[in-house]
This record gives structure tokens, C-alpha cells and sequence, in this order.
């Protein structure tokens, strides 16, 4: 199966690293270069740093990818026992669909959201499994951000090592006749040895990496859409038809309507004798509330009377607040203006000062070739007249 694939990469590893030791006369005591030895051993580490933290990531996609299967199997067995049932009805209130952790949840959470969009009928809308156990769970599961950057990782460890091993040799090699050339020319094969190995090598993880990280993927989007399918066919909960929720809409108001009706005729026969006794209710609290606190009116209305002035007052404070603020702001923008003319006329002296200093420039320039000339002429001259 292609979830198994990356074994083979456990197996080159071993076979890579036997390769290298041979090559470095590990096994047979013949070891040409300790430092070859060492700058392989440390690629090597790296390379198996990696390998085990991809394996780690393919091993949790393989079990989600094994739990959508067992599911998938499950539900075409639970579907065909049930005649072609919906199964949703078993599975919305089922504790523990999947045993991993990342699937049960978001199956939690599209539950809950089929809950919430739910009516007596059925959900309300249509909702998809897909929005939640989708490619961009697998890719999470699986640590895409981590494993499709690997294959360029291994290739830039095989440049590096070439450009290493090249540094070596170059550095050591030295000479400036053909008997001191041919003294040297070990330590440049030596350090061509390390830039051919690790090349080849990280080119030939690089490559079977790429096509073992590809395969597994591929297989655990196949495996997730035959699930998705086969749970839309077998459990996915229908939502309410547009005609069945607008029936259940006219059913109810034509309920509420007979229950309006019967509410009128009841209170119908009896409207003169329920708007006598109100008045009668409402005369009497009037005049008992007239009575009880004919002392406490006045005092409010001598309260809201005070109150009115003071908002007067108020009213005038503030607009005579605003009048100054107008004439403060007023004020400011005569000063902005004035400000605008005085960075004006600082530019134009900037400018002139700019001016006035290249034409001094220029005149010193001018000076300094006529000196020089002077000098050159009067060195001429006493140079004549000493011959």
C-alpha cells in the first residue's frame, strides 16, 4: 500500500550510509581522510533528522487515512443493513465516530453546526461534511509545511556538500612547478571525493523523497474522497425543500389567524362592560393620584421651571464658548498662513545660500588651477635659468 511507502527511505538511508563508510575505507581500516569521514557523517545526521520527522508526520496521516476507511466501510455496511435508510439519525448523536483526535473533532463541529441551522423537518441549510474533514486537514495532519520543503532541503545539503568538498581541496592545493603540483594533487582529488558524494547522495534522497511524499498524499486524498461520497449517499442529513419550509410557514400563520379569530369573538360581547369598568378604574386612580400628591406636582413643576432657566443659562454660556472657540481657531489659521510664509522665505535663502556656495566653490576651483599653473610656470622658469 502507498501509505507504507516511506519504509523505502529507511532502507536507503542504511544502504547510503554503509556506501559512505565503504567508500571512506570504514570497514576495511584504510581511512584516506578524517575530515571526509566527519563532513559525511554530519550530512548524514542531518539527513536522518529529517527522514524521522517526516516519518513521524506520515505515521499520524496513515491513521487518520486508516479511520476514514474503517468509517467509510462501516457506513456502507450500516446503510445496506438499514434498507437505505439515512443514516444520520444514528450518527448525530453518537459519541465516538472516529478514535482520532483531529477527525472526531471537526465531525464535533460540523454536528454542531448541522444543529444549529436545524428545524423539526430536517436541517435547515445544506451543509457538507467537506467543510470540515477536508484536503486541508490531511495537509495539517500530515505537516505539508514541513515536508514539502525536505526535497529542496536535501538537494541545497547536496549543493552545499559539492561546494564544501570543492573549498577543501582548492584550499589545500598549492604549488608552483609540476613536482610540487603532483604533491598536492591528493588533497584536491580528497576534497572532490566529499563534493561527489554528497551530491550524489542528496540528489538521490531529494528524488525518491519527492516521489514517496507525493505518492502518500495522493493516496490519503483518494482514501478521503470515497468517504466524503459515500457519507453524502448514506448519512448526510437532507435539508428542508424551499416548498416544504414555505408550507410550514402558511400552516402556522393560519393557526395564528384562527386563534386571533376566536380571541375576538370572545371579547366581543363583553366590550361595553370592559370599557365601562376601565374608565370607572381609571377615574378613581386619577383622582386618588390628584389627591395624594397634588403638593408633589407643584414642587416638580417649580423644579422643572428652575431647570428650564438654567438650560437658558447654560445655552447662552455655550454660545458665547463657541463664538471664542471660532475666533481661537480663526487666530490659528492666521498663524498657520504665517508660518507657511516664513518656511517660504527660509527655502528661497536655502536656495541662495546654495547658489552662493557652488559660484564660491567654483571660484575656489578656479583659483587653486590658476596657483597650480603659476607654480608649474614659475618651477619652469627656475629650472631654465639654474641650466
Amino acid at each position: 500500500m502507498k501509505s507504507k511507502l516511506y519504509y523505502v527511505l529507511y532502507f536507503l538511508y542504511a544502504v547510503v550510509v554503509a556506501f559512505v563508510l565503504y567508500l571512506n575505507g570504514v570497514f576495511t581500516g584504510e581511512w584516506s581522510s578524517y575530515t571526509n569521514l566527519v563532513i559525511n557523517i554530519v550530512f548524514l545526521i542531518i539527513i536522518g533528522i529529517l527522514f524521522i520527522v517526516s516519518s513521524i508526520s506520515f505515521g499520524r496521516l496513515n491513521r487518520v487515512t486508516y479511520e476514514m476507511e474503517e468509517v467509510t466501510f462501516q457506513l456502507q455496511k450500516e446503510y445496506r443493513e438499514a434498507d437505505g435508510k439515512n443514516l444520520w439519525v444514528t450518527y448525530k448523536d453518537k459519541d465516538k465516530v472516529f478514535e482520532e483526535e483531529e477527525l472526531q473533532d471537526a465531525f464535533d463541529k460540523y454536528r454542531l453546526r448541522v444543529k444549529a441551522a436545524g428545524t423539526r423537518r430536517g436541517a435547515g441549510v445544506s451543509c457538507d461534511l467537506e467543510e470540515y474533514i477536508n484536503e486541508d486537514l490531511l495537509d495539517r495532519v500530515g505537516m505539508n509545511f514541513f515536508n514539502s520543503g525536505v526535497s529542496g532541503t536535501l538537494t541545497g545539503l547536496g549543493i552545499l556538500g559539492t561546494f564544501l568538498g570543492l573549498s577543501m581541496g582548492l584550499g589545500a592545493f598549492s604549488g608552483d612547478d609540476i613536482f610540487t603540483i603532483s604533491d598536492n594533487v591528493g588533497s584536491l582529488l580528497s576534497g572532490m571525493k566529499v563534493a561527489f558524494h554528497t551530491s550524489v547522495y542528496g540528489i538521490l534522497f531529494s528524488l525518491v523523497f519527492n516521489v514517496v511524499y507525493r505518492s502518500i498524499m495522493s493516496d490519503a486524498y483518494e482514501v478521503l474522497n470515497e468517504f466524503l461520497a459515500v457519507f453524502r449517499q448514506t448519512a448526510q442529513p437532507y435539508a428542508v425543500k424551499e416548498e416544504d419550509s414555505l408550507a410550514t410557514m402558511l400552516i402556522y400563520q393560519a393557526g395564528m389567524a384562527n386563534s386571533l379569530k376566536q380571541m375576538l369573538e370572545m371579547m366581543k360581547g363583553n366590550a361595553a362592560q370592559q370599557t365601562e369598568g376601565v374608565e370607572r378604574i381609571v377615574d378613581k386612580f386619577i383622582e386618588q393620584m390628584q389627591t395624594a400628591l397634588d403638593t408633589d406636582f407643584k414642587k416638580l413643576g417649580n423644579v422643572l421651571k428652575n431647570a428650564g432657566e438654567s438650560q437658558t443659562v447654560s445655552a447662552a454660556n455655550a454660545a458665547e464658548m463657541v463664538e471664542a472657540v471660532t475666533t481661537l481657531v480663526e487666530v490659528n489659521r492666521n498663524v498657520q498662513e504665517a508660518f507657511a510664509k516664513v518656511l517660504e522665505r527660509q527655502e528661497q535663502f536655502a536656495g541662495q545660500l546654495a547658489e552662493q556656495k557652488k559660484m564660491l566653490a567654483d571660484t575656489c576651483s578656479d583659483m587653486s588651477d590658476e596657483i597650480s599653473s603659476q607654480i608649474y610656470t614659475f618651477g619652469q622658469m627656475r629650472n631654465f635659468y639654474e641650466k
